[in-house]
């Protein structure tokens, strides 16, 4: 659901490649030389010569990195990954942390290796005090990566479950990958979601089960924290009783660092939801659900609960659920049916199960989501 753009790889391939076919013609014409794979031996060169040109300027674009990050000595690395609910996980902590800290966290859903590789070396400022990097991966090793780059002091591993299951074939795989994480010689604390099924030690912290009194409304979320022995109160205007786990992990860090509970309990007052993730919009006596990113079931059925609780139209953008298994999205489909009015359907992923599931709402289906704001 993207427009195509040549990126400076792409050029650099068809510049082997003009060079290989250049090279081929000379052969054929001057010295008889003529390949019988034709057009595939100059693919084959252009392919190899690209390889092996990429793998040594992200080897030198990775030495730069690392070297800007030792350079920056007051720089607090954390780093955080899991299942789903890490990029809300990073803004909650940004925007908690900016009130104390100048604060840097990885633009938009930036989370593979070469993604984080550029945004240091290009975009994170040397007057930074927390830089927080959010984690992402498609296979075994992928974290490990990550965690070898930026060498993160305080970890933060979320809730585990199937997502990408695909690509892991077992969730034992993806907690074990999530886990990788931990892997940093300077790391001085980890914050653990008891999903993982770890013990606690010195420097790792379990969360989860010391969360109680969840209440959400449509108006927005409140909830207890365990902290030194004491149940505080927390309220947000965060729609889903799933954003509490979230919220945990963001308070667990802010307090490790020192900022003060009651600088953590206004900062939640002022809290916006991440932008397309289960973001609430009031028009015109509908409401409106854009959870056109993508989410996780339970969060996702226990929201669409409290929607239900609307008088009024009710309407839902999303792709389903990107990335899980088809019984994943009956569920949802069945869900979104008995709740809303108009679904809006974006992507192509999980339109056709979505749409032969989704029968009484009024259905819009976009395969670009760029034409959101013309609907």
């Amino acid at each position: 659901d993207k427009k195509l753009v040549f990126t400076a790889r792409v050029k650099r391939f068809f510049l082997f490649l003009f060079f290989a076919i250049i090279f081929q013609s000379i052969l054929c014409l001057y010295a008889q030389i003529c390949s019988k794979l034709g057009v595939v031996l100059p693919l084959l060169i252009a392919h190899f010569a690209s390889v092996i040109f990429e793998k040594m300027a992200f080897e030198g674009f990775k030495k730069e990195a690392r070297t800007k990050l030792q350079s920056i000595p007051q720089l607090k690395v954390v780093a955080i990954t899991a299942s789903y609910g890490k990029t809300s996980i990073k803004n909650f902590l940004a925007h908690i942390l900016s009130s104390s800290f100048d604060v840097y966290a990885t633009p938009r859903s930036v989370n593979t290796l070469g993604g984080i590789v550029k945004d240091i070396n290009e975009s994170l400022p040397t007057r930074a005090q927390i830089y927080i990097v959010e984690a992402g991966a498609r296979e075994r090793g992928d974290i490990d990566e990550i965690a070898q780059l930026v060498n993160p002091h305080i970890a933060i591993v979320g809730r585990i479950g199937e997502q990408h299951i695909e690509y892991f074939k077992t969730l034992e795989n993806i907690r074990n990958t999530k886990m990788e994480l931990l892997h940093s010689s300077r790391l001085e604390k980890a914050f653990v979601h008891e999903s993982a099924h770890v013990k606690s030690d010195d420097k790792t912290v379990i969360f989860g089960s010391d969360i109680r009194n969840i209440n959400a409304t449509l108006d927005g979320t409140s909830f207890e924290l365990l902290l030194d022995g004491e149940w505080v109160s927390f309220t947000c205007n965060l729609l889903g009783d799933f954003n509490a786990i979230n919220l945990a992990a963001a308070i667990h860090v802010a307090k490790s660092l020192g900022v003060k509970i009651e600088t953590i309990q206004a900062s939640l007052l002022g809290l916006k939801s991440v932008e397309h993730r289960l973001q609430k919009i009031e028009a015109g006596g509908k409401l409106i659900i854009d959870d056109s990113f993508n989410g996780n079931l339970e969060g996702m059925l226990s929201s669409y609960e409290l929607i239900a609780t609307y008088v009024g139209r009710k309407v839902i953008i999303t792709p389903g659920i990107i990335e899980s298994t088809e019984e994943a999205n009956r569920t949802l489909a069945q869900k979104i049916d008995s709740v809303f009015d108009v679904v809006i359907l974006t992507g192509k992923s999980n339109v056709a199960l979505l749409d032969s599931h989704i029968q009484r709402p009024e259905k819009i289906i976009l395969a670009d989501k760029s034409e959101l704001q013309s609907q």
